[in-house]
């Protein structure tokens, strides 16, 4: 299960940090991951991060966004900063296994909303 959090109302320019729990043991072969939906739009990957450490980022937000895993707790951040109004989404995060089986795990949305 994955528990995500951290969304809100921010100004153009600002900061926010999202974070995504998951329960239970992680083990074997994954990638988690940051996706957002703006309205009218399709779900997008805004970045991922392997369970090897291994990132990688749409381009529009690289230098902006970094994402982040602390294996300990289970637990993945998305550092925005630099925010636009091109930023305002229903973000999701998602936790894909590779191996040893392929499973995949959705958290529930966070509204991040950007204002000009």
């Amino acid at each position: 299960q994955l528990q995500a959090s951290g969304g809100g109302l921010v100004q153009a320019g600002g900061s926010l940090r999202l974070s995504c729990a998951a329960s239970g043991r992680i083990a074997g072969l994954y990638t988690t991951a940051w996706y957002r939906q703006a309205p009218g739009k399709q779900r997008d990957l805004v970045a991922s991060i392997t369970n090897r450490g291994s990132t990688h980022y749409a381009d529009s937000v690289k230098g902006r966004f970094t994402i982040s895993g602390d294996i300990a707790k289970n637990t993945v951040n998305l550092q925005m900063n630099s925010l636009n109004a091109e930023d305002t989404a229903v973000y999701y995060c998602n936790l894909q296994f590779f191996w040893p089986s392929t499973r995949t795990f959705w958290g529930q949305e966070t509204l991040v909303t950007v204002s000009s």
